[in-house]
């Protein structure tokens, strides 16, 4: 089973258009390397899908934290990674640690099929840090 995490803020808050309509492909998948951009992430700006992507503080380094990716959100647009093409230079993460993985592979890895939509929000309010 999937941890669940707490989701915090900053967090994507997604464009209202693009939705979760089938399982993705391919999955964003965030390296060790994300540091969070010292809490102003710039991959969430970039994200079109509502609290897909969101900060996890680091309990035993505050204020470091890093930036995750919910797999049940992700639409595998691949946004918010900065590897384009033939090497092209994207907008998304400034420090290439955003990584894109076969939805097959990172499902295999974890011992969970995705659906294609996803679940319903739980009934608890995510926490915001103003």
């Amino acid at each position: 089973m999937f941890d669940i995490v707490e989701k915090h803020w900053p967090m994507s808050e997604g464009d209202g258009k693009a939705a979760r309509k089938k399982r993705p492909r391919i999955l964003a998948i965030t390296t060790d390397c994300c540091t969070g951009c010292a809490g102003s992430p710039a991959c969430i700006e970039y994200c079109p899908i509502e609290a897909c992507m969101f900060w996890v503080p680091d309990e035993d380094h505050p204020p470091l934290g890093r930036i995750e990716v919910d797999p049940y959100l992700c639409i595998g647009c691949q946004k918010c990674i900065s590897k384009g093409p033939d090497g092209a230079f994207l907008d998304g993460c400034p420090w290439d640690a955003i990584e894109m993985v076969p939805t097959d592979d990172w499902e295999a890895v974890h011992g969970i099929v995705l659906p294609d939509l996803p679940p319903a929000p739980p009934p608890q309010s995510i926490q915001s840090e103003a």
